[in-house]
């Protein structure tokens, strides 16, 4: 069985943890603090604030950037849920924009007719691991004083234009989730070169609570500390990083050039400039295909590869944003990518035979 992700884990990390569990220091601490300290050299920012999952990382930068009760936030209907419940948990109105058909991500043309005086962030995803088209939506962020949450959960180590991920906006959100390129289980990163921003983000983690000044409250927070068990975990992770950016896109390339000329089939490409992080690759089946994708995933499967449809229903079309009005067709291309999109294996724990048969399979099936 060829699985759709698998965390590379071994000694290093187990290690590491025997190492936490010896100190007796569990929670939050120095190993917390390594981390940080490596996350924010490895993305080239001031500040990076480790919390305990993306979506608290989303939650964490959404408080320390003043978005606040009836603020309108503009983000994409096609991602993971935690994206929009983000801005929802902070009090604020979710208005959603169209994303590109070419990549993916939120198109900067849907942009600017959804903004309001209301509107205090956009929160752009680099979906799958590629990062949005920041210069266009910078220009509409400067234009109208809004600020810029990037929603870099599936994308670190990606770049544009010899930029790293999670630099892309006044601060940004990673997930270190088990599914992510690099993971601690569950974990989170905040990103940013505001020391206010940061300092922030420190205190609403920490129950509103300066680290400075224990029992003193300036504001509501959470717990949303990480501990330094997973922050060992996700170091051991960070010194294998480059090898695992460079094995996704090894293993894209060989994809590409095996499925570049089946009819119906597109490929992910990387925009110019940008070196795509690959959390996902995927392809989209369309009319033109042989079969519908049901049937292409069914074979798949019946073949022993695993695969995923990431994500088969947009937000807006979720129960709990209907109730905001909205309804299909609002957003066709989210809409019309949902019916077409189908996941592969691209973790760097595939060997050159799994690749080969993943391969084989799709090229023998699309004759």
């Amino acid at each position: 069985m060829i699985n759709i992700s698998k965390p590379v884990l071994d000694d290093a990390e187990v290690n590491a943890v025997i190492g936490v569990l010896r100190s007796g220091m569990l929670a939050q601490g120095e190993k917390v603090k390594e981390l940080e300290k490596r996350v924010a050299d490895f993305c080239r920012v001031k500040h990076a604030v480790a919390v305990n999952s993306g979506t608290a990382a989303l939650h964490t930068a959404l408080y320390s950037m003043d978005i606040n009760s009836g603020d309108e936030v503009i983000t994409s209907p096609f991602t993971f849920v935690a994206s929009a419940n983000s801005i929802l948990m902070q009090g604020g109105k979710v208005v959603f924009a169209d994303v590109s058909e070419n990549d993916s991500n939120i198109d900067p043309n849907c942009i600017e007719k959804k903004i309001t005086k209301r509107t205090k962030c956009i929160l752009p995803i680099d979906l799958y691991g590629q990062i949005y088209d920041y210069d266009k939506v910078k220009i509409l962020a400067d234009k109208y004083g809004i600020k810029i949450l990037e929603d870099a959960c599936q994308s670190i180590g990606a770049e544009q234009d010899s930029k790293m991920a999670g630099t892309f906006g006044d601060a940004a959100a990673f997930s270190l989730y088990a599914t992510k390129t690099i993971t601690c289980g569950e974990g989170g990163i905040v990103t940013t070169d505001s020391l206010e921003i940061a300092d922030k983000c420190r205190m609403f983690r920490h129950h509103g609570q300066s680290e400075q000044t224990r029992y003193e409250y300036w504001d509501i927070g959470y717990n949303y500390r990480l501990t330094d068990i997973q922050a060992a975990i996700a170091l051991a992770q960070m010194d294998k990083i480059n090898l695992f950016l460079d094995k996704r896109n090894s293993n894209a390339a060989s994809f590409n050039n095996a499925f570049s000329g089946i009819t119906g089939l597109i490929v992910p490409i990387a925009k110019p400039g940008n070196r795509h992080g690959y959390h996902q690759y995927t392809l989209r089946i369309t009319n033109k295909f042989k079969s519908s994708r049901e049937d292409f995933v069914e074979h798949l499967n019946g073949k022993g590869i695993r695969c995923g449809i990431y994500y088969p229903k947009p937000l807006h079309l979720h129960k709990h944003f209907t109730k905001m009005g909205y309804c299909a067709g609002d957003f066709p291309v989210a809409e019309k990518l949902s019916k077409e999109v189908v996941s592969l294996p691209i973790h760097p724990a595939l060997s050159s035979d799994d690749v080969n048969f993943i391969i084989k399979t799709i090229v023998n099936y699309a004759r």
